[in-house]
C-alpha cells in the first residue's frame, strides 16, 4: 500500500540520519555501470574499493543480511524473489532474512530498474527490481551480489585478456558503463558464464555486438540464467572462507 511504502521510505531515512555515509537513495541514486546504483557523494563507481563494504559475519559462522519486501509485488512476483533470496543459503554461509528492526538492511522495491548499490553501505539501502522487466531469478540474484560487493564481470580489472570492447557500436552516452574497475577477482578466472557478465549486445546503438569473447568470438556470453560455479566460489572466498561447508560448496 501507499501507506507501507511511505513508512519504509522515511524509517530509511531515519536510519540514514544516524548513519555518517548515508546512501541518499531516497533522493535517487547516480546508476553507473548499468545497474550499478551511487551515492552522489562517491566519485568511485566501486564503493568497495575505497572503503568497506563487507557485510558481517556472525559468531555462528553465518552472514545474515535481513531484507524488506515492498507490498506492491503480486504474490508471483513475490515467490521469484524470495527464491532468489533464498538461493545463496543452499551453497553459501549468506542468509537474507526477514528485517526485524535491525540497522543494516536492504529494501527490496519497485523503483525505475533493475538496480542495487555496491556492498552494505550502512542503514537501508535499495535494491530496485521494477515489476515489470526485472522480476526473474537470474536479475534478483545478479542485484543481489551486487548487495554483496561484487561489480559485474566485463568490468574486471583484466577483462581485456578476455572480451574485446567495441567502442564505436556503444550509445555514447553509454560508453562510462566499459570502464575497468579495480576489483579483487579472489583467485577466480574470468567467467563468461558468470550472472554478473553483460550479453554481447549491452548498450549497443546498431544492434552489432558491444564486446566480444578473445580468442575465441564464438563463446557465449551473457546468457546466464542462474549463478555459476565461480560465482558461488566468489561468494564463499570473501565470505564463508572459514566454513567447511562454504569451502566444498
Amino acid at each position: 500500500t501507499i501507506q507501507y511504502e511511505i513508512t519504509m521510505i522515511f524509517a530509511i531515512l531515519c536510519v540514514c540520519f544516524t548513519v555518517k555515509e548515508c546512501n541518499n537513495q531516497v533522493d535517487g541514486p547516480l546508476i553507473t555501470f548499468g545497474d550499478i546504483a551511487v551515492s552522489t557523494g562517491f566519485k568511485n563507481a566501486d564503493p568497495c574499493t575505497a572503503r568497506g563494504c563487507k557485510w558481517e559475519r556472525s559468531t555462528d559462522g553465518l552472514v545474515y543480511v535481513p531484507y524488506v519486501i515492498s507490498k506492491k509485488y503480486t504474490p508471483d512476483e513475490l515467490q521469484v524473489i524470495k527464491q532468489g533470496l533464498q538461493s545463496f543459503a543452499g551453497v553459501s554461509c549468506i542468509r537474507f532474512v526477514p528485517h526485524e528492526g535491525q540497522r543494516h538492511f536492504l529494501y527490496i522495491m519497485s523503483d525505475s530498474g533493475c538496480y542495487s548499490y555496491v556492498g552494505r553501505q550502512g542503514g537501508g539501502q535499495v535494491v530496485s527490481l521494477q515489476r515489470h522487466g526485472c522480476v526473474y531469478h537470474r536479475t534478483v540474484q545478479h542485484e543481489l551480489l551486487h548487495a554483496l560487493g561484487f561489480h559485474h564481470e566485463q568490468n574486471r580489472s583484466d577483462r581485456d585478456k578476455h572480451i574485446k570492447i567495441l567502442l564505436e557500436n556503444v550509445i555514447p552516452e553509454e560508453q562510462h558503463n566499459f570502464k575497468k574497475t579495480e576489483t579483487n577477482n579472489l583467485a577466480t578466472p574470468y567467467d563468461y558464464n558468470s550472472v554478473m557478465h553483460y550479453s554481447r549486445k549491452a548498450f549497443s546503438r546498431n544492434n552489432e555486438a558491444t564486446m566480444i569473447p578473445i580468442p575465441d568470438k564464438k563463446v557465449v556470453i551473457g546468457e546466464a540464467r542462474s549463478m555459476s560455479r565461480n560465482d558461488i566460489l566468489r561468494i564463499n572466498r570473501l565470505y564463508c572462507s572459514m566454513l567447511k561447508c562454504c569451502k566444498a560448496a
